[in-house]
């Protein structure tokens, strides 16, 4: 997880949905609370910003040094800005020393219908 610009994958053509992000860590052994407080830390501000539809934090209850970041955006620019938020710089920055290896990363299409806000 360096501080390099992710370069976000352009929607399909026909694509009108939500843009969809999956981030995934392995907290190193011994750091595995310390990983799951700074990415619980991100929950306020990013569920303020303008474009941020949904964000979830998730453990893996099998292997508790296992983390998946679910994050839902209105559109790849929405998600763009997001990730130039200093706040997320400092989340890399401050993360890299306690997770094995770079975060995993995978952006996804909506393929079903966004429901409506309950």
């Amino acid at each position: 997880m360096s501080d390099a610009r992710v370069v976000l994958p352009e929607p399909d053509a026909d694509e009108t949905g939500p843009y969809t992000h999956l981030g995934f860590a392995t907290a190193k052994a011994g750091h595995e609370d310390e990983v799951e407080a700074l990415i619980l830390g991100l929950v306020e501000p990013l569920r303020a910003e303008e474009g941020s539809i949904e964000f979830h934090v998730h453990r893996d209850r099998a292997d508790r040094s296992q983390f998946v970041i679910y994050e839902m955006f209105r559109s790849k620019q929405d998600l763009e800005k997001h990730l130039a938020e200093p706040y997320v710089h400092e989340f890399r920055r401050a993360i890299q020393p306690l997770v094995d290896g770079p975060l995993r990363q995978q952006f996804l299409r909506m393929s079903s219908d966004l429901p409506a806000v309950r």
